[in-house]
């Protein structure tokens, strides 16, 4: 098979490393927030949920920008720049609300770099090694959000450090992130913006897209968001027994299994379609909230999370390659920032949703309507060819 685009791999190593940063803090900030902050689980699933809106909305505005300016990199940079400045207000936050402030600065970071990101893989990328090429930046992601909680375990169970201590190290690897964007990613050349051409979210571009691709988007979008937050899973396996030191293990395991399962599944999906993988991990999702509503140990617990991640392994990076596919080249950059818009929405419903489930009737009336839901999606999955090929 024809080796993937050397930026593809840069690209990828750039998210392992801000994503090992952001998920060290990311796999403490459940108990921080509810232990040493004494925030209530309806304030946690707000402040992930609005977050993830946070980015979402950037999202929109820098992929249309990256399109109408033919550049692609200044938009990343700054995305990442912004993560890389976020992680320091994270350990010296005091309150839930600093928390959010934090968050959010780290969430607009993501959102600004996301779609400027996946429209340039998409650019350099043949069609059909697209699963591929979005899983594996997706499987390198992943392992670095595997790498940050082990070593946030490490730390609080075996030197016994304290919370915001493990939380400053969060610093080396977001500047390595940063360092390495700015002197080993290369964005091709292209034809210089035209100062005459229509803004991409102007009213008359916008009137150009096709209702089919309207709904292609919102689709891809449920079928890429659809479940809770990760905290949530955190914080079950802590109502299940484990112990604080223990808590960064649950995104460990999450994300180790997703990190391996994610380039297999890119590879496969370019060979047989994406449509059955899919399917696949929608039943996962099923079983896995079933799971974790119905179990009173731990081990039952790890069981459900294994299976979200081979269902984010099987959705994730296909999602992205979903998009690319369907959006017209000229619109890759804003048919990205609107799908993650679409997404943002989602995640903000669905993690309100779960947080005042969870505080009205408990974790397993949480699970199990989420159980529900992914049902639904199965539907979802039968359509989403027909509104993805070009046309």
């Amino acid at each position: 098979m024809k080796r993937l685009p050397p930026t593809v791999v840069m690209l990828g190593l750039v998210s392992l490393l801000m994503d090992a940063a952001s998920e060290l803090l990311h796999s403490l900030l459940p108990l921080f927030l509810t232990v040493t902050l004494g925030a209530s689980m309806a304030t946690v699933g707000l402040i992930q949920g609005a977050a993830e809106a946070t980015a979402a909305l950037t999202k929109v505005f820098s992929g249309a920008w990256s399109d109408h300016r033919h550049q692609r990199k200044p938009m990343i940079v700054l995305g990442y720049g912004l993560a890389a400045l976020s992680k320091p207000l994270f350990p010296l936050a005091s309150s839930a609300f600093a928390v959010f402030v934090a968050r959010c600065i780290d969430r607009v970071g993501k959102g600004i770099r996301g779609a400027p990101r996946d429209a340039l893989i998409a650019d350099i990328t043949p069609p059909a090694q697209r699963g591929a090429a979005f899983s594996l930046r997706q499987a390198l992601d992943t392992l670095g959000a595997v790498l940050g909680p082990l070593l946030a375990w490490l730390l609080l169970g075996g030197l016994l450090l304290e919370v915001r201590s493990v939380m400053w190290l969060a610093v080396l690897p977001a500047a390595l992130a940063l360092l390495l964007l700015l002197f080993a990613v290369r964005e091709p050349e292209r034809a210089p913006a035209d100062p005459a051409a229509s803004a991409p979210l102007s009213l008359a571009a916008l009137r150009q897209v096709p209702l089919r691709l309207w709904l292609g988007l919102t689709l891809a979008a449920l079928l890429a968001k659809g479940q809770f937050s990760d905290a949530f899973l955190i914080l079950r396996m802590q109502d299940l027994g484990w112990q604080a030191a223990q808590a960064p293990l649950t995104l460990v395991l999450l994300n180790l299994v997703y990190a391996a399962a994610a380039y297999p599944a890119g590879l496969l999906a370019d060979r047989i379609g994406a449509s059955r993988l899919l399917a696949l991990g929608w039943g996962l999702l099923c079983v896995a909230y079933l799971l974790l509503a119905a179990a009173t140990t731990p081990w039952v617990g790890l069981a459900g999370v294994v299976l979200v991640g081979l269902y984010m392994a099987l959705t994730q990076g296909l999602m992205a390659a979903q998009v690319a596919n369907m959006a017209p080249a000229t619109m890759r950059g804003t048919m990205f920032g609107l799908f993650n818009l679409l997404c943002g929405a989602i995640l903000l419903l669905l993690n309100a949703l779960g947080g005042w489930l969870w505080q009205l009737a408990g974790p397993a009336p949480m699970f199990a309507v989420g159980a529900a839901m992914t049902l639904l999606a199965l539907f979802g999955v039968r359509y989403l060819p027909q509104l993805t090929r070009q046309q």
